[in-house]
């Protein structure tokens, strides 16, 4: 059959492959809803395969790239998981001190894409850490489905501590001028959007798609937000407008972008969720608002 296109494909497809990703519906129901649309030559199998993120052809910074020092690290998290490994990454030969970016991955652990996007901050003048808080489970298993299986089994508000541990440790490193901001994806964008309440010195935070914090909590942000947010993805969009009143109700400095047309997740450039226009104009004005905040 020809190769399948993302035009080709229905949009309750890719609503459903959200529901699944977010654990609202489980493997065997995900299969036999997706059947439904294994019409005109499309099976399930190759539905399946479509709509699964592929890693290996899609990296745009290899892990072994001669302009990065990037290897993984381990860091304490006494009010988290305990010993968290990240991928740490930066410019190769650093002399002097950089501006530090946690990179939060989305709920199912630290996998290929989100390292790869530690790499590209780094290349764009950052010491970056991206961690893993599957680690305390062994770590990110190899495939999205056992790792969103696994990170159900920890506590958020402790995975949560674990990446205010990152801070921690950014904040302490001999390469790191103290100036530290946060962007996550998906439940990391949570994680971005907690990070702003709980930590006061945190410079800067860029939540892509992420979920909201309670109104109290809201409140007591200081850092700058540069919030991203996908046209289509009606589930988190429905938080941002009384997100948006507590933050111009306490003076809170904020940019937010909704992209027209776009799925949640369309800055994973590994899966057909991807838009490479909103996702290359979305990494261009974080790294413009990192440069400038951080």
């Amino acid at each position: 059959m020809n190769k399948i296109k993302k035009e080709d494909i229905n949009q309750d497809v890719f609503d459903l492959y959200d529901d699944y990703a977010h654990n609202k519906i489980g493997r065997r129901q995900f299969i036999e809803k997706l059947s439904l649309y294994a019409v005109g030559g499309l099976t399930v199998s190759s539905l399946l395969s479509f709509i699964s993120p592929n890693y290996i052809d899609n990296l745009l910074v290899k892990p072994d790239d001669a302009r990065l020092n990037s290897d993984y690290i381990t860091y304490n998290s006494p009010k988290g998981g305990g010993a968290i490994k990240g991928l740490l990454s930066m410019p190769d030969k650093t002399k002097g001190k950089l501006p530090g970016v946690i990179v939060v991955h989305e709920n199912r652990g630290l996998n290929p894409y989100i390292e790869d996007v530690g790499r590209r901050t780094a290349l764009d003048g950052f010491i970056s850490l991206a961690p893993d808080a599957l680690t305390p489970l062994g770590g990110y298993p190899g495939n999205d489905d056992d790792g969103r299986a696994m990170q159900k089994k920890r506590d958020r508000n402790e995975m949560l501590e674990d990446f205010i541990a990152a801070y921690d440790y950014l904040l302490n490193h001999e390469n790191c001028n103290g100036k530290i901001g946060v962007v996550g994806f998906c439940f990391g964008g949570w994680i971005a959007n907690m990070m702003a309440v709980k930590v006061p010195n945190l410079s800067a935070a860029v939540p892509f798609y992420g979920g909201q914090p309670s109104d109290e909590d809201a409140a007591k942000i200081k850092a700058p937000l540069l919030l991203q947010f996908a046209g289509l993805d009606t589930r988190v969009n429905a938080g941002w407008p009384d997100y948006e009143v507590v933050l111009k109700a306490n003076n809170i400095p904020h940019t937010a972008h909704i992209y027209p047309d776009v799925n949640h997740g369309f800055h994973n450039n590994t899966t057909p969720r991807y838009d490479e226009k909103a996702a290359t104009l979305a990494w261009e004005r974080t790294i413009t608002f990192f440069k400038k905040a951080l």
